[in-house]
């Protein structure tokens, strides 16, 4: 489902092969099972974190394992991403996989693009959920609310890291937060450590937007406690699909 002509695709059966292949080639992506024969996802997920050099690659987890609360949590650590197995399952792998690989939905074959279509014309996810914009430039916020507003979003903004902090402590149910990440006087680093102080947005998905996609500044997010991290300008297709993947948690 997810081959055509822009990816390679390997396949391995086992945990054991899985590992051999991603130390002796480089991937961009990786769809992984829970339950393999030798091991089971979990090692896997694990073995990668502690491999410097394979820490940082996406990996989505497609299972039909009925995960526990534990498993879940755990997970959610470890991978970038997770698909349960469901009726919409193939579409979401579609997209989620599509979001890590920068594929370009537009050159996909036809039905693939109808697929994605089909998905995210049911933004369910979306709809009605209150998103912060946090951005010092009237026209990013402006730009950013009428992508969301389309898809059915509340937007809440805020022009400053403090005036962020004031409106997520004051409006408990935003569900995600978009922060610039260059502001005058409190930048968006120093934003997400403050918000992430409080025990009750600690769980909360921040996506940073950076417009200097400079070597280390995805660690530096991450460290200050973003989610997912989107170089600017902003492409529309992957901010949804981030959206999509962090609100249907």
């Amino acid at each position: 489902m997810l081959g055509y002509d822009d990816i390679d695709v390997t396949v391995a059966a086992t945990g054991t092969e899985a590992l051999a292949l991603v130390n002796d080639q480089q991937f961009d992506c990786v769809v992984l099972d829970l339950r393999l024969p030798d091991m089971s996802g979990f090692e896997i997920l694990e073995k990668l974190r502690d491999t410097p050099s394979l820490s940082d690659l996406p990996v989505v987890v497609f299972t039909g394992k009925e995960l526990t609360s534990e498993e879940d949590a755990r997970l959610r650590t470890l991978a970038r991403s997770v698909v349960v197995k469901g009726a919409e399952s193939p579409e979401r792998l579609l997209d989620e996989t599509a979001l890590f690989l920068h594929r370009v939905v537009a050159d996909l074959p036809a039905e693939k693009q109808k697929m994605l279509d089909r998905l995210h014309r049911s933004d369910d996810a979306l709809v009605g959920k209150k998103v912060l914009v946090v951005d010092d430039d009237v026209r990013n916020i402006f730009a950013l609310s009428s992508v969301l507003e389309r898809r059915g979003m509340t937007v809440l903004t805020a022009g400053t890291g403090r005036q962020a902090i004031e409106t997520l402590e004051s409006t408990p149910d935003v569900a995600i937060t978009l922060m610039d990440i260059m502001m005058p006087e409190m930048d968006g680093y120093e934003t997400m450590q403050v918000i992430r102080q409080n025990s009750s947005l600690r769980r909360l998905p921040i996506i940073a937007l950076t417009a200097k996609a400079m070597k280390g500044d995805r660690e530096k997010c991450l460290e200050a406690g973003a989610s997912e991290y989107l170089a600017k300008p902003v492409n529309t297709d992957q901010l949804l699909s981030a959206l999509r993947m962090w609100l249907h948690r």
